[in-house]
Formats: structure tokens, C-alpha cells, sequence
């Protein structure tokens, strides 16, 4: 299930929508949206992130970069998982990345989604194609994450790494494939991974998955002209790390700092760019040097 909270301006009352069918159609949509005077807008393509549910998170950098760079901008967030994670709900996030980002001259859209739910796919895009248009860059920046390893992972996390980790992507990018109508060349997916597995074995094994679901794309979307690319940005300061791991991930970095969310959103910007279309196909390592 999702709700959708759209950008400032003029708020549309909220309208439910039945439940979907096996295709991909949405189950119980509660949007309330509130988008930027169009008046002046130029035409600017549209990007969909997932997992932008934080201020200090990765996915939020990648919003706004994108708005800045001349992007219009959906995103996803889920507030039940920030209410069992350590760091709890940001409540303003949504409504203060929405009001950012329309000071770049963006557009958004934001959809509150279940990614765990495999038919929310369809309507996330629904949303997002209503109110800003096609997607022509899809950037997968969600995650579950719970630390545990071989030895303490229940079989109900496990499974719901996958979930939300690979298997949503998969139907992220199956979504858009099926979508997508832009001009050879002009489309784009991008992935955050990781290759954080000791001890947190169900995060670590979700993510290699993605990898090779993301690479795949690469080669069996290249009918349409779309790059597909993995970025792992090495451990990045977003509210997450203890004193303790900030000093060994100092003292590990060669450039003597920790990662920032900014980092990974100047090259998700960049891949996103049209100077960025014959990387193709790549995991990157953007992380100072760490890996």
C-alpha cells in the first residue's frame, strides 16, 4: 500500500483507488498532492528515487541534486520502516525535500510505499507518470537493512531483505522497461548497493542481487538505448554510525573523511546526465578510496 504528498502550492483532495490486480496496478492509493506552479515550467525530464524518507539519507541528496541539475523528481518513502529503525521518523522530511527541490524550478511527487507489496510497483509509476510525466531515470535508493548474520538471521528477515531489496528492484526496473519510450539513448538506472555482508548477511546477500539484476539490465534493455549502472558508495555518514565505526572508517579512508550523501548524488547526477550515457553497465566505487 501507498500514499502520495506531492510537492507546495494548491493541495488536491485526497482520492482513494481500489485495489489492484496482479499486474502490477496499485492497492489502496491515498494520494494528497501539492505540486509546483507549472506556469513558468520548462519542459524537464523526470527521474523516480525510492527510499527518500530522511533528511539525512543518500536518496534525499539525489532528489535535490537532481532538481538542481534540471530534473523533475518523484520519490518514494515508507514510514514504517523508519519507525523500527534506531534513527525513527523524520516527519518534516517529505514535505521539507518537496519545498527544497521546487526552489530548483523542480517538480515532485512523492509516493509513500510498501516495497515489500510486489503488486505497488505499477501504481508507484502511475503516480509519478500523472503528475510529472514519463520516467526517463530510475534511481534505486531504498533499502531494508537489520544487522544480523549467518548464525542470528531469521528466516522472515531474510526474506524480507529480499523483498524489499531485490526483488522490488527487479520490479522497479521490469516497470519501467515496459514504460519507457524516450529517445534511444536517453534512459537511465542506477542502483545503491553494497558489499556490507559480515554481519549483516541478509543486507549484504539482497544487495549482490541487485547488482546482478541491475547489470542485466544493461545488456537486455539495450533494445530501448538505456544504461544501467551500480553504485556502491562506501560507508556514508547518514545518522547511522557509531563513534567507534566513524573512527575505523577514518582511519580506513585514504582521503581521510567519511562519505557524505552528497558524494553519491554528484555521480548519480553525472550518470544521469547526458555526458554520463557511455558508462554502461558498471558497478562503481565511489567511496573515497575505502574499498
Amino acid at each position: 500500500m501507498y500514499r502520495q504528498l506531492g510537492c507546495i502550492g494548491g493541495v488536491i483532495p485526497m482520492t482513494a483507488y481500489g485495489r489492484g490486480s496482479k499486474d502490477g496496478a496499485s492497492k489502496g492509493v491515498r494520494p494528497r498532492m501539492a505540486l509546483t506552479d507549472g506556469a513558468n515550467h520548462q519542459h524537464r525530464p523526470v527521474a523516480l528515487v525510492t527510499g527518500a524518507g530522511r533528511s539525512a539519507g543518500i536518496a534525499a541528496s539525489v532528489v535535490l541534486t537532481l532538481a538542481r541539475t534540471g530534473w523533475d523528481v518523484g520519490f518514494t518513502y515508507w514510514t514504517p520502516y523508519d519507525e523500527r529503525m534506531p534513527w525513527g521518523v523524520d516527519p518534516e522530511a517529505v514535505t521539507q525535500l518537496s519545498s527544497q527541490a521546487a526552489k530548483h524550478g523542480a517538480r515532485t511527487a512523492a509516493v509513500e510505499a510498501d516495497l515489500a507489496d510486489p503488486y505497488a510497483t505499477g501504481g508507484i509509476f502511475e503516480a509519478v507518470e500523472r503528475d510529472l510525466g514519463p520516467v526517463s531515470a530510475l534511481v534505486l535508493a531504498h533499502c531494508e537493512s537489520v544487522s544480523s548474520g549467518l548464525l542470528d538471521t531469521s528466516i522472515e528477515s531474510f526474506d524480507r531483505h529480499f523483498a524489499v531489496n531485490a526483488r522490488a528492484s527487479w520490479l522497479l526496473i521490469r516497470e519501467y522497461a515496459q514504460r519507457f519510450q524516450g529517445p534511444h539513448g536517453t534512459g537511465r538506472i542506477i542502483s545503491l548497493t553494497s558489499d556490507a555482508t559480515v554481519g549483516n548477511l541478509p543486507y549484504g546477500a539482497s544487495k549482490g542481487a541487485l547488482d546482478r539484476i541491475t547489470l542485466a539490465a544493461a545488456q537486455e534493455l539495450a533494445h530501448l538505448g538505456v544504461t544501467a549502472n551500480a553504485i556502491d558508495p562506501g560507508p556514508t555518514d547518514t545518522g547511522w554510525m557509531t563513534a567507534e565505526i566513524k573512527d575505523a572508517v577514518l582511519r580506513s579512508t585514504p582521503l581521510g573523511r567519511l562519505g557524505r550523501p552528497q558524494d553519491c548524488a554528484n555521480l548519480v547526477a553525472f550518470l544521469c546526465s547526458p555526458d554520463g550515457g557511455w558508462i554502461n553497465g558498471q558497478l562503481l566505487n565511489s567511496d573515497g578510496g575505502i574499498s
